[in-house]
């Protein structure tokens, strides 16, 4: 809970410094120049400042699938204080555990979903984007816990983010998300606390154009 509280003082200080340095932000995060990439799979939507859907309020979500059926995807930076062999009791391999459930999103509340970071593909994972992988099956969660490979990291999300055919095509474009590319290390290294706010930096940062 400490931790939580200070993070929570930590992003309130950044969003100060944001409105310091960055007075007249955008009334849509469509107007800025490094918004060049479409909503995809592997993708990252930054929620707009002005935001103010309690689902969503100064999120960072990765777009697990996306097409003519709909966007799925799992918010990477609202973590709960429920450790993981809490969640899940039944689990011999979880005891002793220290990571944290997070909340994926609003829908599907009780679906767990694993996001794996790996270089070595094996049966039961999904990829996302180079690097970066989905499951459900917590016999893989057992192997992540127990036996971890060189440079693997995970996280667990209970519920995720979801968006009707067409939708976010819409919401895109009117500014309520920005986008960004997937930066496998920057999701397990980065403090989920101040996540939101680097990537509105990220956004407003000019971008460098080749010729």
């Amino acid at each position: 809970m400490r931790r939580r509280l200070i993070g929570q003082r930590i992003a309130a200080s950044c969003l100060a410094c944001i409105v310091l340095f960055f007075p007249s932000l955008p009334e849509s995060l469509a107007e800025l120049d490094s918004l060049p990439t479409p909503p995809a799979k592997g993708v990252l939507l930054v929620a707009h400042p002005s935001m103010d859907d309690p689902n969503f309020r100064h999120t960072v979500v990765l777009l697990i699938e996306h097409g003519p059926h709909g966007t799925a995807g799992l918010v990477l930076n609202r973590p709960t204080n429920m450790l993981l062999s809490q969640a899940l009791p039944d689990r011999p391999a979880l005891r002793g555990s220290t990571n944290h459930l997070f909340i994926g999103g609003p829908v599907f509340a009780n679906h767990l979903t694993i996001l794996v970071k790996t270089q070595d593909t094996e049966p039961g994972l999904r990829q996302v984007a180079n690097g970066l992988y989905v499951s459900g099956s917590l016999e893989i969660l057992d192997r992540l816990v127990t036996q971890p490979k060189s440079l693997e990291a995970f996280r667990v999300f209970v519920g995720m983010a979801g968006w009707a055919p067409g939708q976010l095509a819409t919401e895109t474009p009117e500014g309520a998300w920005g986008t960004l590319s997937a930066d496998v290390t920057a999701i397990f290294d980065h403090d989920p606390d101040t996540l939101w706010i680097d990537s509105i930096r990220r956004l407003q940062a000019p971008r460098i154009i080749s010729h």
